[in-house]
């Protein structure tokens, strides 16, 4: 049952896609599973992204979410907007590919300390994932509870979060290898694929970017 899920949601992702980076001016190319790849020669133009609107999402669909943090408080896309943020999903209990990528993370918080650059991870199992476990999870990770944020709550709305607002197929402990890196405004810039060397390395000079005032 959840393959068939998975396959008829990717499927509808990458039908969907062109809504989703038709107002992106970055040169991307559409993988396998349906979301925008750009390119590591490209460089990122932070002036013409801020004045691109976002692009339209079909009707019914999601584009603003909120979430539990770990702290307990709600926090949603609204309190985010101001300053860039990359979003990511895992689960507490996955042993080794969630803890590779949050190992990522880190490394993203280390470099981007007091930038104002926030990330956002959020959980697939939330069941087993609560603020409580979150809180402890988090400090594995030295995560600074204003900069580096987990996020939890029903997983319904999550799947929907994931696949209706960061346009990524999720479902309960699944998830994409992907970082998504969103645009003080609101809009997505491009999704990142953290194993491969070249694409996380052009999500820190795009996060730059992004930090630079336009000349």
């Amino acid at each position: 049952m959840k393959t068939a899920f998975h396959v008829s949601a990717i499927l509808l992702l990458g039908v969907l896609l062109g809504l989703s980076v038709r107002g992106l001016r970055q040169p991307a190319t559409v993988t396998a599973d349906g979301v925008a790849m750009y390119s590591n020669d490209a460089p990122l133009d932070p002036e013409s992204v801020h004045e691109d609107e976002p692009a339209m999402a079909p009707e019914g669909w999601m584009t603003d979410f909120e979430l539990t943090e770990r702290s307990g408080e709600s926090i949603g896309s609204d309190d985010l907007k101001g300053s860039p943020y990359v979003v990511s999903f895992f689960f507490s209990t996955c042993p080794s590919i969630c803890v590779q990528q949050n190992q990522k993370v880190q490394e993203l918080q280390r470099e981007f300390a007091g930038t104002g650059v926030r990330f956002v991870s959020i959980s697939v199992d939330p069941e087993t994932d609560t603020p409580e476990v979150l809180q402890e999870y988090a400090a594995r990770f030295g995560a600074d509870a204003q900069q580096w944020l987990f996020m939890t709550g029903d997983l319904t709305y999550i799947r929907r979060v994931g696949g209706e607002v960061f346009r990524l197929a999720v479902d309960e402990k699944f998830h994409t290898e992907k970082f998504v890196l969103v645009h003080p405004s609101g809009s997505i810039i491009g999704y990142y694929s953290w194993p491969e060397s070249k694409q996380f390395d052009k999500l820190k000079t795009d996060i730059r970017s992004l930090l630079t005032p336009a000349a």
